[in-house]
Parts: structure tokens; sequence; C-alpha cells
């Protein structure tokens, strides 16, 4: 029986992130360090004050590694170890690296509120020590919109996909229950991500790449460091050009083509669908049992 697909309540997501979370910092690629991203990033599921009076409660915050000054060269390094990095995505409030600034989360000993609980980590794909990070985002959801542009009679493009397409076509009502695609979907999104990345290997002589489910899909990454072949917005946009349309993959376009976005983080918990974010080695991982949190597991 496959575990319930739902939403992790904010006391799983409290156990996740103190019992099985810290164990999993050395499992991470080599170049998610301390460090070395310039930013890691959480998402609330409910806002939360800062510091700074009258200023509207913050749902997203993103914290860099480095204190820069005017020039943006690096002075203060803001996590000394992997132990301040989980400290901040266990406690938020208590460790945020910004404390002194009026844009810190509020002290949590003196809100009236409950401490906020990490529904979502990220860590951002600029980067200190390396020329980029290029990223391919593909997800379920846009999978599913594929689909059903390709099976209904009353639409012709992805982009104009509804809930009522998705009705027709029979994805609302394939398991998971409650959520705008079904399990195959996530199937083909991985399917999907190890064409991108022989793609990477095959026409870009890439040496270094990596699939990662990310909880309703995958992200596929380019990760080889040689200088000549450092992609600029115009090969970004080529990428996306030769995947989309000659490939017909359903990528996100706005990922690959933004260098400072950031990406789910790895072994990090998608808290909408309770699974483990984690690099992959096959499209036949099975997510439904391969990604459960030890919550679910008992």
């Amino acid at each position: 029986m496959t575990p319930p697909w739902r939403r992790a309540t904010r006391e799983e997501l409290h156990t996740y992130y103190t019992e099985t979370f810290p164990a999993r910092v050395g499992d991470l690629p080599s170049y998610i360090t301390v460090d070395g991203p310039k930013e890691y990033a959480i998402a609330f599921r409910e806002a939360y004050p800062i510091r700074k009076q009258d200023a509207p409660d913050r749902s997203f915050i993103r914290r860099g590694t480095w204190g820069t000054d005017s020039a943006g060269s690096r002075r203060v390094q803001r996590f000394d170890s992997s132990d301040d990095l989980v400290a901040f995505i266990q406690h938020p409030a208590r460790y945020d690296p910004a404390q002194g600034s009026d844009y810190a989360l509020a002290d949590p000993d003196l809100c009236e509120r409950p401490e906020p609980r990490p529904d979502a980590v990220y860590y951002a794909l600029d980067h200190w020590e390396r020329p980029w990070v290029l990223t391919v985002d593909i997800d379920a959801k846009d999978v599913a919109a594929q689909r059903a542009a390709r099976e209904s009679t009353t639409v012709d493009s992805p982009d104009d996909v509804g809930t009522e397409h998705l009705s027709e076509t029979g994805i609302l009502e394939s398991d998971p229950e409650g959520y705008p695609y079904a399990f195959a979907d996530i199937e083909q999104a991985l399917e999907y991500g190890f064409t991108v990345k022989d793609i990477f290997e095959d026409d870009f002589a890439a040496e270094e790449t990596m699939v990662v489910y990310s909880g309703q899909g995958c992200h596929v990454y380019l990760l080889d460091t040689d200088l000549e072949h450092r992609y600029d917005e115009q090969s970004r946009q080529v990428i996306n050009d030769l995947l989309l349309e000659a490939y017909e993959i359903p990528i996100d376009p706005v990922v690959t083509a933004d260098r400072s976005r950031v990406m789910r983080l790895p072994y990090s918990l998608h808290a909408d669908v309770s699974r483990v974010v984690q690099p992959i080695e096959s499209p036949a991982f099975d997510f439904r049992t391969d990604a459960i949190p030890p919550f679910l597991d008992s």
C-alpha cells in the first residue's frame, strides 16, 4: 500500500527537520556547502513577523551565506558550520543569521504566535565558487497539462488547460486524489528528466549531470564548471527552445533562464506531498515508497 500522498503537518515538519534531516546533510551534492550557494531560503506555511515595525509579515525569506560590501565582495560568513545552517532550518526565527537587522524574523520568545517551521527549504543556483549552475525544472502538473491538451477535444494548448480539461481526460479522478496530475505524470516527468540528462551529455558534452526527484517532478542539473562553456542568457534560451520545441518536453523555461533562482534543497521535505527531495539514478525510482519520510513509515 502506498503511504498517503498528503500535506505534512506542522508537527511532522518539526520531526523531520530535527530527527531525520541532520543525518542527510553529509549526503548533499559536493557543490552545496555552507558558504557556496549565495543564499539559502525558507518558505513558511503561515506568514511570520519581522522585527521592523509596521512591516508586513513574511512567508518567504532569503538569507545570504556571506555579508558583502558595496562592491559585492564577501566580508562576513553567515554560517560558520553545517550545524549553523541546520539550526537555521530547524528554528528559522531563533537562529536567523540576519539577527541585528530590522528584517530579521521576530524573536519567538516575544511573539504571540507559534515559532515558524520550514514548509520548504531552498538554495540559490547563483554560487560563490562556480561559474554557474544550470537547472531544468519538469513538473508533473505541466506534464498533465500537456497530456490533457493532447487528449481533450475542447482545448489545443497546455497553457489553456483548466480543471474541466483535467477532469474530462480523467486526470483529476486518478491517484493522487486532490492534485492536478496523476502518478503517471510524475513517472513521465522522471522519464523526461533522464532524457534531458542524455541530451546534456550527448549534445553538450556535459560530464557532470544530476537528476533530482523534486516531490512533484524532477530537476535536471548540468554542473560542469568548464569556463569555456559559461551559459549566458542567449545560450539558456537556446536550451529552452531545444527542449520545448524540438523534444516537446514541458519544462519551466523561467527556471532555466534565471541563474539567481532558488531550488529545493536535496533531502529537504516537499511538505505538500510528504516526500523527500533527493538525487536519483533512474526513471524507475519509486517515488511512492522510496521517498517516504520516517513519520509515514511507522
